[in-house]
């Protein structure tokens, strides 16, 4: 009789957790400097950040080629190769981001790992975990409510033009209906009328600034940058105008404390902040990854998306910013990602292939320049599925051998840190060995339309960047508010190193569009928006939320 294949819920819920005290104690961490959350989940105290710790401890970064819709498995790969550190006698702590419900009751139906490389408790962590992403919502609608009651007020309105407000409410749900609506109907009791709408919560720029800030202090100042319009006279207006920050800190005091769980294998993982890599930094908080560092020899973090965008915002805004140096990155690479940049079609990318693994290799070597333009020599994980064929794996290590690069299959899925043994060995030699030396890709003080030719140019292989008239007012307007130091963080399709979906592999001879400017002053970046990308998505046709259920028991179903 053929054995049933386990569901990654199934796998994850007939595993029985270790109480998260023990998972601190293996850490070297006090029960006073855990607030539980539960028996299975734990915030971390900020004062447990060591600094010279951190010097001495090694950061490794897990990216991916440019993935089908379904995304290739680098947190399954990130979870496995922490275990398999901790395999071969590394200390090694996962740090990764938070799960937003939108792609949970959307596409993905989960994501806090796969098989037997995940972190628990997993149905938590899918759902309302902590709270962190209830309180950026609330922290980020306190401000537009605080906003919208200014306008309402005849003495304090501040003299804010309604119609130069960029400030957006969000919400953590796929919600397509919400990215454009009229606000204040009903009569002048009930609020000035005016065009406004939802960013998914991830998208956020309170999110981006919990993630980019170091401590409390620097929360505050980050949050009181927060650019929300101007006056009539058009001189600029921040939340500091509007006496937002403590409130808003008050609503934050809980989420900017990292949270602790633990892997499938017992392992510490720490997960804390979740921004998109399309449409927002995509990298977990500086003060988790700091935690990670003073906490443990090793610390194996991920970026969202391909490397162009999650590894690309990784290196040049989180570890410009924070003075972090990786020392190993690993790049996750499906034979079913590289068939679908060989051209398969979605029936045809769990089908063998020779032909279209072969074409779809450029998309692979692309990445590989790529990182080692920041001075990185990568390792590539090849995410095993049981439709691989040997002969497209060998074509793969081929192609890597080819550029003096190794690569290793990793069986995180369906055998968890011992499937991924081979590739803690190899990134820990590569370490050991010092083959990467980090470098950014640009300076943050060289202008805005050189750092976007950088990237476009450098990363992408685009020819060059054309700015659409709407793009070069804004861009204007940037100049003008002296935010042109910042860096950039590209928002574009995750699914083509180009602006167009539809180019698969390693595009050429194309040119990048600009379409419009956003920034996030308190985070600090400057937000170039490229092709349709848009910050709140919509569901598909059949989501995974027509799946998920709970029983009487209180047993949750539907999280893939």
């Amino acid at each position: 009789m053929q054995q049933k294949v386990l569901s990654d819920i199934e796998i994850a819920q007939a595993a029985p957790p270790q109480h998260i005290k023990k998972i601190a104690a293996s850490i070297q961490i006090k029960e006073d400097d855990l607030e539980y959350y539960g028996k299975n989940k734990a915030k971390l105290l900020l004062h447990l950040i060591d600094e010279e710790k951190i010097k001495q401890h090694h950061l490794i970064l897990v990216t991916a080629i440019t993935p089908t819709p379904l995304g290739e498995g680098k947190t399954t790969i990130s979870i496995g190769l922490t275990d398999g550190l901790n395999h071969i006698g590394k200390k090694a702590i996962a740090v990764l981001r938070e799960p937003s419900l939108g792609p949970v009751f959307g596409v993905k139906g989960g994501a806090a790992g796969g098989g037997y490389s995940q972190v628990i408790p997993m149905e938590d962590i899918n759902l309302h975990f902590t709270g962190d992403f209830s309180a950026i919502e609330k922290a980020n609608n306190l401000l537009a409510a605080l906003i919208d009651n200014k306008l309402q007020s005849k003495t304090r309105s501040l003299n804010l033009d309604p119609r130069t407000i960029v400030w957006k409410r969000v919400i953590d749900m796929n919600d397509r209906s919400l990215r454009n609506i009229i606000i204040g109907l009903g009569g002048t009791g009930d609020g000035m009328p005016r065009q406004d709408g939802f960013n998914i919560t991830p998208a956020s720029e309170i999110m981006a600034i919990l993630c980019m800030s170091k401590s409390m202090n620097d929360l505050k100042q980050r949050l009181g940058n927060i650019y929300i319009g101007s006056t009539f006279s058009n001189q600029p207006l921040f939340a500091r105008d509007l006496n937002a920050v403590g409130a808003m800190a008050v609503l934050l005091k809980d989420a900017i404390k990292p949270n602790l769980v633990q892997t499938l294998e017992g392992n510490a993982a720490i997960l804390h902040g979740g921004p998109f890599a399309s449409i927002a930094q995509g990298t977990n908080t500086i003060l988790a990854t700091k935690m990670g560092l003073s906490l443990s020899e090793y610390v194996v973090t991920e970026a969202g998306f391909g490397a162009d965008l999650g590894a690309e915002k990784f290196f040049d805004i989180k570890c410009a910013s924070a003075q972090l140096k990786p020392e190993a990155v690993v790049l996750v690479a499906t034979v079913k990602a590289l068939r679908y940049h060989g051209g398969a079609l979605k029936d045809e990318w769990n089908t063998l292939s020779l032909e279209k693994v072969e074409k779809g290799l450029p998309n692979l070597r692309k990445h590989i320049e790529n990182l080692q333009l920041f001075g990185m020599r990568p390792v590539v994980a090849i995410n095993h599925f049981a439709t691989d064929s040997e002969e497209e794996i060998k074509l793969i290590k081929h192609e890597c051998r080819s550029m003096g690069i190794e690569a290793i299959v990793a069986d995180a899925w369906a055998d968890g840190g011992n499937g991924c043994k081979q590739l803690a060995t190899a990134v820990a030699r590569s370490i050991t060995k010092k083959e990467s030396q980090f470098h950014p890709l640009y300076k943050w003080d060289s202008g805005i339309e050189e750092k976007i030719y950088a990237i476009a140019t450098k990363i992408y292989g685009a020819d060059n960047v054309e700015y659409t008239p709407k793009a070069k007012t804004q861009l204007k307007k940037i100049k003008s508010l002296g935010f042109d130091h910042m860096p950039v963080c590209m928002a574009k399709t995750p699914r083509s190193l180009s602006d167009d979906e539809s180019k698969r592999g390693r595009p050429q001879n194309f040119i990048v569009t600009v379409r419009e400017f956003e920034f996030a002053a308190g985070a600090g970046f400057v937000i170039p928006l490229l092709g349709d990308v848009m910050r709140m998505p919509g569901l598909p046709a059949e989501p995974s939320a027509e799946k998920i259920d709970i029983d009487e028991e209180g047993r949750v179903v539907g999280l893939f």
